[in-house]
């Protein structure tokens, strides 16, 4: 059975009339009389008996009624729906990202999105930078948000900016006063870092090894907010990416340009090339896209 077949019957057995159907339809007689024959041969019986003067459903066709109604009806209500989802008046995105990102720059980017498209859903999974790459690898979001990933992976990497790391302290400490600090003078402090295996950690390791230097560590934690409350509580100091820094002043500690050396990391959404995107998910990409995170 086609759906044009069942349009049809259902046009003939709600009239009864081939003359109406064919009007409801816009078709011919013959046409509309070929469409019902091949339907009965399909199924291998008469659904109508007709003679010059009368139609009538034959028993069959009675049986046929109710279920070729809720047919049209699940037919109409999904594509009804799939016009929605695809003209995004209605559909879901899933997005992973770090919490650095998702806590700091990615509301702005959401009351946008939420704006054009009001009936669209959003889950947001805010991870680790290393589950963020695992989440859109195994296809369980469609987007993510993190550092560019420092070896080979099947992911597309769509840069959106450049983070440079700045220096937190507390703020009554003489090294507030400054407007800038080096890293030679900040690991003087006991230092207060995220545990491994935080991309945050790696890197910042890695930068500092490759220069002959090591981070004093004395107090470690799962989360950026508790570094930031440690920092604040004169426990140390610490150095995150300029994306933290509104949270970091908002928990109390101060912020201040880093220097010599200086490090920075691309942030960018995450993609799986082998999983076209759906409606929902590229119209919030092009809103990364579009953002100017330079201003942030």
């Amino acid at each position: 059975m086609t759906i044009k077949q069942i349009r049809a019957f259902l046009a003939v057995a709600q009239s009864l009339s081939f003359a109406v159907a064919c009007e409801r339809l816009h078709l011919s007689q013959s046409a509309l009389s070929l469409t019902i024959k091949a339907l009965e041969e399909g199924l291998g019986g008469r659904l109508f008996s007709r003679n010059t003067r009368n139609v009538a459903l034959t028993p069959e066709g009675e049986s046929l009624l109710p279920l070729a109604r809720r047919l049209i009806a699940d037919w109409d209500n999904a594509e009804d729906e799939m016009r929605q989802r695809f003209s995004l008046q209605r559909g879901r995105v899933t997005l992973a990202a770090m919490p650095s990102f998702a806590g700091n720059l990615l509301p702005p980017i959401l009351k946008t999105f939420r704006a054009r498209y009001p009936n669209v859903n959003v889950t947001v999974n805010d991870v680790i930078n290393e589950q963020v790459l695992e989440m859109v690898r195994d296809r369980q979001v469609e987007l993510g948000v993190a550092f560019e990933p420092m070896q080979n992976t099947s992911l597309t990497f769509t840069p959106l900016y450049r983070d440079r790391f700045v220096a937190v302290v507390p703020q009554d400490s003489p090294l507030a006063d400054r407007s800038d600090i080096d890293w030679q003078t900040l690991l003087q402090e006991p230092f207060i870092t995220l545990q491994r295996p935080s991309t945050v950690r790696v890197m910042l390791e890695e930068h500092l090894q490759a220069r002959g230097m090591k981070l004093p560590v004395e107090f470690e934690s799962h989360q950026l907010a508790t570094v930031g409350r440690m920092v604040a509580s004169g426990l140390g100091v610490s150095a995150v990416p300029a994306l933290c820094a509104g949270q970091m002043r908002e928990l109390g500690a101060h912020c201040l340009t880093l220097q010599e050396p200086v490090v920075e990391r691309a942030i960018g959404v995450l993609t799986d090339p082998g999983n076209e995107l759906s409606a929902a998910a590229q119209a919030l990409f092009d809103i990364l896209r579009a953002e100017d995170f330079e201003c942030q």
